[in-house]
């Protein structure tokens, strides 16, 4: 059993609810997670089943409408804006379907920016991206924009991203859902090797079975719970 000490994430009785008009629709109803740390989990689930919803929960770009989400110790929902903007900056990294660079920068700038928000020191926060870029295979690539990379390449770069600041977690939203089966594979193997070499936890949403198979656990949203080891009937 997890101490609170090994827990980077904790869910605790997640509702989350959207109102439109006179309905009110539940995506989550009562889900739970604990993830420990250097810990990978895999979250599937049918199309709508509300995973996406939950990671925006979970790595507190939403509020849920109840319950409580817990992020390296600290409560999201009793933080203002601010400091709920630093803990994401300090201990979360998110990985998307579609890279999210930002096209007016070059690659180097774009992996540097998470640490230029956190105040380091430009030429440092350039090296820590250059490092990192050369660790993702993109030694070559560092003055180009991602209008000039290839798919797998801005979605390496947006790896490299998430991880420069050495976060407790990364969230990561089919990572490899818009790449071909070879580009998908290399980008995965990646998220792993860089997993197991800084210790981060790592949460994907997947429609991949082969790439869920490859995690420590399986969580299944369903009916707006989790079901599955440590998740059963939560």
């Amino acid at each position: 059993m997890a101490t609170a000490n090994d827990l980077v994430l904790e869910g605790t009785d997640l509702v989350k609810e959207f109102v439109q008009g006179a309905t009110t629709l539940t995506v989550l109803n009562g889900a739970n997670i604990a993830v420990r740390r250097a810990e990978r989990v895999a979250i599937v689930g049918a199309s709508g089943s509300g995973k996406t919803t939950l990671l925006q929960v979970l790595g507190g770009l939403d509020l849920p409408s109840a319950g409580s989400v817990r992020i390296a110790g600290a409560a999201i929902s009793e933080l203002g804006d601010a400091a709920r903007g630093e803990l994401r900056n300090r201990a979360v990294g998110f990985i998307y379907q579609f890279h999210h660079l930002l096209p007016e920068f070059t690659a180097l700038e774009n992996v540097a920016m998470p640490l230029l928000v956190r105040r380091m020191k430009p030429r440092s926060a350039r090296e820590a991206a250059a490092a990192l870029l050369r660790r993702v295979g993109l030694a070559e690539r560092f003055e180009h924009r991602p209008a000039q990379l290839s798919g797998g390449e801005r979605q390496r770069a947006a790896v490299a991203r998430a991880l420069v600041t050495r976060p407790q977690l990364v969230l990561a939203d089919e990572p490899t859902g818009n790449l071909d089966g070879a580009n998908a594979a290399q980008v995965f193997e990646l998220m792993l090797e860089l997993n197991r070499e800084l210790g981060t936890s790592l949460v994907i949403v997947t429609h991949d079975e082969r790439l869920a198979a490859r995690m420590e656990r399986i969580l299944t949203l369903s009916d707006g719970r989790l079901v599955g080891p440590e998740g059963a009937g939560g």
